[in-house]
């Protein structure tokens, strides 16, 4: 809303009201303004949780400092929402396809988890809605994001192309082509050309190829939202955690915004150039700037938790934003540790479903496995580390690892 006004300002030749023209400041400004909603107005939420009596459930399973927190105010993503939505509201450019859709994807998996966390404290237990609804809301919201990708005239890239120097084979210099075009195509790493066509897996359809792609460009986009969303979910469970490493990646998603939507920025990349998509910049901003505030109180001691609320919207949102800025395959090494909690608990499941009650892990979700000493009460294949580790020391250690894989992230973009 700001930003329309201050375009009126301009045009009514008020000095300073170009400044809204900059993504830099609308970026910096959205960052800022999340940032102190969550730290003022998450105050005002948590009193009110508290008198709502809106606690925590906490199941006895003989782990550090777990005792304490049993009554903890939950559903703490409303905060985190908020300070989201409105910033982009009055310093997004709301006429962008990007925006709107980061929007309805913010709202969309905000309800599911609402929904959720308010069926668990009605219900005074930790079932919530079902798994089988969740995942049908996160395919949902995966088939409304790829949907509009297919079918938004204005949500289009520019492709890459090499000019290799015939005596020295290194490339001399990256063009793009003349015009935009609508195509399955998204970054890969580790290969020489960064560019990958989902039209490869149908190749066999022949002159349906394209058509073919973008049908498998749909699966994957189910499965990186609801995967993501999932094992952020899963993350969630030491305080600041999966805060924290929504934080990092954020981050990095914001800079591969900038840099995707810039042309000469994406040239020095080798990466396509995805016209409009900086604009998710605002967003992000808004995102990181969120959750820096949250961790305000979600910190270790943590004085309000996000829910389901926060967690299934945290990684749906990362899922979403990274395939709209055509990265999604970048996202196993980027939040490789939302994943690896996901795997973590398929595994536990199944290797004590098939030996009739044996475990890999001391505990499920990963994290909780690194709580459990190693010395024998436990029985687990897994008996590493013999003693139990601090919950905050493991918060700090799985921050560091987040930052290193992003970084690692961006490395994959230059290594051919």
């Amino acid at each position: 809303m700001l930003y329309y006004l201050f375009q009126l300002l301009q045009n009514s030749g008020v000095p300073g009201a170009r400044l809204m023209d900059y993504l830099t400041f609308r970026s910096g400004a959205a960052f800022v303004l999340a940032m102190l909603l969550a730290i003022f107005a998450g105050a005002a939420v948590i009193r009110r949780l508290q008198l709502m009596q809106v606690g925590e459930i906490i199941r006895d399973l003989d782990l550090e400092g777990q005792q304490a927190k049993k009554g903890t105010p939950t559903m703490g993503g409303i905060i985190i929402i908020l300070s989201i939505v409105l910033p982009c509201l009055l310093l997004g450019n709301l006429s962008s396809p990007y925006m709107i859709l980061m929007l309805v994807a913010t709202l969309w998996l905000g309800t599911i988890g609402f929904l959720d966390d308010y069926k668990k404290l009605t219900r005074h237990n930790k079932d919530g809605i079902r798994g089988k609804y969740k995942i049908i809301g996160q395919v949902g919201i995966a088939l409304i994001v790829a949907g509009t990708m297919y079918l938004n005239p204005n949500m289009v890239i520019v492709q890459n192309h090499e000019i290799i120097d015939s005596s020295t084979q290194r490339v001399e210099q990256v063009v793009y082509d003349d015009e935009e075009v609508k195509s399955p195509e998204t970054t890969i790493p580790f290969v020489k050309n960064n560019n990958f066509n989902y039209s490869w897996f149908t190749g066999w359809m022949g002159s349906h190829a394209e058509t073919g792609g973008w049908v498998v460009f749909f699966i994957f986009v189910m499965f990186f939202v609801t995967a993501t969303s999932n094992g952020a979910n899963l993350n969630d469970g030491l305080d600041g955690l999966c805060a924290g490493l929504s934080a990092v990646a954020g981050v990095a998603l914001a800079v591969m915004a900038y840099l995707g939507g810039n042309i000469i920025y994406s040239a020095y990349l080798n990466i396509m150039y995805v016209p409009g998509s900086g604009e998710l910049v605002v967003y992000m901003a808004a995102f990181i700037g969120a959750l820096v505030g949250f961790l305000w109180y979600n910190a270790s001691p943590a004085q309000v938790f996000m829910g389901d609320t926060g967690s299934l919207t945290l990684g749906g949102i990362i899922a979403v934003f990274a395939i709209l800025i055509h990265k999604e395959l970048l996202l196993p090494i980027l939040v490789a540790l939302f994943y690896i909690e996901d795997l973590s608990v398929v595994l536990q499941v199944a290797y004590f479903k098939r030996t009739g009650g044996k475990r890999i892990f001391k505990m499920s979700p990963l994290h909780h496995h690194f709580q459990k000493p190693g010395d024998g009460r436990w029985p687990a294949l897994i008996q590493w580390p013999r003693t139990a580790i601090p919950e905050a020391k493991i918060v700090t250690r799985f921050w560091i690892i987040g930052i290193i894989l992003a970084v690692v992230t961006f490395v994959t973009l230059k290594i051919r």
